[in-house]
């Protein structure tokens, strides 16, 4: 009982020193003196709905600072300037923050064109200037230790933008941005990172800051025309909003179009209302990956608690990416000025001359500039919008959200990391992993026009140039190429393997090419020309390609382009074949030479000699009469060829011999009987003549199809030109080669090996194949300027395209 009496009155007297310790601090922090810095904001339009929720942001990361460094000894006080959206208010801003409130720090200015200016006066001054909405890489060519980016730089989304056009086959984009400082900037990297992944930039669409519906309108159907249908746009909600409306409106926001928005408009899409929203069905956008923690949920319930208490009339204001980072550049600056201390918070003033009538020779030089600077590079926390940290005086956070615009809100279609390319589902632990562009790592994708196709990226165009593809009108071999007269006058459909060969090609491209066949024929319908002629015709410029089979040369490769070959090559000849099988009745002794004949026959001498030595005096069949030991023994050899000897062998000796030879027997007659069958089944054909010297030198007449280069091929390799018979068709082939050079015809015919293997698969039995006898490179199709499948190119207002073949 005592010990509980005891027990209680030490926890009361515990209890009565805490509450004095606390009742001490609370004194003390009372009567705590802290240290107002100034620090200036500069942003546009303070009225706005948008400006008020970063300067709300704004203070409450400052509260939030200072609540949970309660021993802080600096307090930041807030000079807020409007800059009314312009370079010049934004420098005067800045220059009044300096010179009379002699700030120590600048939070802004918004864009990119405000802080290249207002940049020069804080590295004047030494005042830090901490911007969390200018996002133009061209900020980093000012190299200023003060300039502090507090937002992403938008070359860093460039990699991610041609990821997606890798996924997904796109071979061109056209960029459409605001043409500012703020829109061109990113310009370079972003074609830099397109032709990494084989994607051109056909055309670049620079729009006017204030640039009306009209002159959007223009434009649009401008790109329109173009055969590319893959945007890339690059601009802030305010023009960006109006340029999808008026594309809704013209119907370029259906299904043939992809729309990829870069970060600039991304990033604001939980503060644009119901109705741009709706323009921007289908579309794609790139925007800053901000981790949902616990932490961003609670402050943004924290948050709009607080500003609609502050702002009753405004309704449904939303958070977006700036607005976080406005809230983290805040705490990262009161953090590093509480870093710094409480020592040289003040200004030295300028020795400015008297006759100076500018006011930057006024301002004075901030005392603790160099010492904050270097506190901002080493401050590093947890911010709303992730790891926050300065590298170089920029923000290093590069992971970006891929999402895709359905509904009234964003679908989180995928991310993309710097190490590890396109995730379907974020891994932060995979840091080495692959670099992956598959399109599978995407989640499903609804694009313009609630289409679930990927689409094309390209569209035939409205105004494009159409190729002239020149054709051949030659009476040859029909298979290759053929005109025909069309089902209404004066026009004329083409047909053959080469046709069909050129229209795949072409279908396999990336783009969309226009062509017309023109046959090259005179107004009567008969051919204009040789092939040399027609070659010809494309670099005079009457036409840009021919789609014939057209043989590759060194001499035409001057004048014009070819493409890779696609067919075999080589000048072969074909000449009749004559039947060397023996028709007269002594065939059968056609399998063995007189030669052999007479050995086999010594053979069977001498074996029956040798059996006979071996036998007749212990075998009594070899005896008798002279004549029946004779007969008997030349009987005994010849029997064997068939097997059928009835004398019966004693000797062992004599076996031996026999068995030798009834095994040389067994060959020579198996041997004999398939020679024989041979030249009783098999037809013995043999060519006429079997190179080109036999013709030349029996002066034989030789043929070559009509207009090819082969009949100045063959001049040249000694042929004499009175002895070269061209003709028009295989059927005309045939018939001269039939007929033969004795009776008006030709001994052999040359030409291409594509040509001839259509010839003997029609005359197969009639004729055979030699050669090749000359080299060539087999066909291809010619173009002009690398207008074709090797490399199309063609200009058209500003429009270049490039190809690459696909066969």
């Amino acid at each position: 009982m005592k010990m509980g009496k005891a027990t209680n009155l030490y926890g009361s007297f515990f209890f009565l020193v805490c509450l004095s310790i606390e009742f001490s601090l609370v004194v003390r922090g009372q009567n705590r003196t802290t240290i107002p810095v100034n620090v200036g904001v500069v942003l546009d339009d303070l009225d706005s709905p948008n400006t008020k929720v970063w300067l709300s942001c704004i203070n409450l990361g400052l509260s939030d600072f200072y609540t949970s460094h309660g021993s802080s000894t600096t307090r930041l006080a807030l000079n807020i300037r409007d800059s009314r959206e312009g370079v010049v208010d934004a420098a005067a801003a800045a220059l009044d923050l300096i010179k009379n409130d002699q700030v120590h720090a600048i939070l802004g200015p918004k864009s990119s064109m405000q802080a290249n200016f207002v940049i020069e006066l804080g590295d004047k001054a030494q005042v830090p200037i901490i911007s969390f909405s200018a996002t133009s890489p061209s900020l980093t060519s000012i190299r200023s230790s003060y300039f502090f980016r507090a937002a992403q730089n938008d070359s860093s989304q460039v990699k991610a933008i041609s990821a997606v056009v890798q996924a997904f086959g796109w071979r061109e984009a056209v960029p459409i941005y605001i043409d500012n400082e703020y829109g061109q900037g990113v310009i370079p990297y972003l074609v830099d990172a397109l032709q990494e992944v084989q994607a051109q930039v056909p055309y670049r669409s620079a729009i006017p800051p204030e640039a009306t519906d009209d002159q959007l309108v223009a434009e649009l159907y401008k790109l329109m025309t173009m055969q590319t249908r893959v945007f890339i746009v690059h601009m802030l909600p305010s023009l960006g909003s109006r340029l999808f409306a008026k594309a809704q409106e013209i119907d370029m926001m259906d299904g043939d179009y992809v729309w990829i928005m870069a970060s600039g408009m991304t990033n604001h899409l939980t503060t644009m209302n119901a109705s741009v929203i709706n323009s921007l069905q289908g579309a794609l956008g790139v925007r800053t990956y901000v981790p949902q923690t616990k932490e961003l949920v609670d402050f943004r319930a924290r948050w709009k608690r607080q500003f609609q208490k502050d702002n009753p009339t405004i309704i449904d204001a939303e958070l977006d990416v700036p607005a976080l980072w406005a809230y983290d550049a805040a705490f990262a600056l009161a953090m590093a000025v509480e870093n710094v201390g409480t020592k040289n918070f003040g200004f030295e003033k300028a020795n400015a001359s008297t006759n100076s009538s500018t006011d930057l020779e006024y301002f004075g030089v901030s005392q603790n500039g160099p010492e904050l600077c270097q506190s901002l590079s080493s401050t590093n926390f947890r911010g709303l919008s992730g790891d926050f940290s300065f590298v170089d005086g920029q923000l290093q956070n590069s992971i970006f959200e891929l999402v895709n615009v359905i509904g009234n809100a964003a679908k989180t279609i995928g991310f993309w990391k710097p190490q590890s390319g396109l995730e379907k589902k974020l891994n932060l632990t995979n840091t080495n992993g692959p670099y992956s562009t598959s399109k599978s790592n995407l989640a499903p994708i609804l694009w313009p026009g609630d289409s679930p196709s990927v689409p094309k990226g390209w569209e035939i165009p409205t105004n494009g140039k159409r190729l002239r593809v020149g054709v051949p009108v030659i009476d040859g071999f029909a298979e290759f190429v053929k005109v025909v007269p069309g089902p209404s006058a004066n026009t004329t459909e083409v047909f053959g393997f080469c046709i069909d060969v050129f229209n795949a090609a072409m279908a396999g491209l990336p783009y969309a090419v226009t062509y017309d066949f023109i046959p090259f024929a005179k107004p009567d319908g008969t051919s204009a020309g040789s092939y040399d002629d027609l070659v010809q015709q494309v670099f005079l410029g009457n036409f840009d390609a021919l789609a014939a089979d057209t043989t590759i040369r060194a001499n035409r490769s001057l004048y014009v382009d070819f493409t890779l070959p696609y067919t075999e090559s080589g000048v072969v000849m074909v000449v009749p074949m004559k039947d060397g099988k023996s028709k007269n009745a002594w065939i059968f002794l056609k399998p063995l030479t007189w030669d052999l004949w007479l050995t086999s026959l010594c053979f069977f001498v001498f074996i029956g000699f040798a059996v006979w030595v071996l036998e007749h005096r212990i075998n009594e069949e070899f005896r008798g009469p002279p004549s029946h030991q004779i007969g008997t023994s030349f009987w005994f050899s010849f029997s064997t060829m068939v097997f059928a000897q009835r004398e019966k062998v004693v000797s062992n000796l004599a076996r031996f011999v026999v068995i030798v030879w009834v095994f040389v027997v067994l060959i020579l007659t198996q041997s004999y009987t398939a020679s024989l069958t041979s030249l009783l089944t098999v037809q013995q054909l043999q060519p006429t003549f079997s190179n080109l010297s036999d013709l030349i030198k029996n002066k034989e007449y030789i043929g070559y199809i009509n207009g090819s280069f082969v009949g100045e091929l063959l001049i040249q390799s000694g042929v004499h030109p009175d002895k070269l018979r061209p003709y028009k068709s295989s059927d005309e082939c045939h018939e001269f080669l039939t007929n033969g050079s004795a009776n008006g015809g030709i001994a052999a015919a040359i030409d291409e090996t594509p040509n001839m293997k259509l010839f003997l698969a029609k005359y197969c039995s009639k004729y055979t194949m030699i050669g090749p006898i000359f080299k060539t490179d087999g066909f291809g199709f010619v173009s002009s300027l690398s207008l074709l499948l090797s490399q199309v190119t063609f200009h058209e207002d500003n429009h270049v395209t490039h190809c690459t073949p696909h066969y």
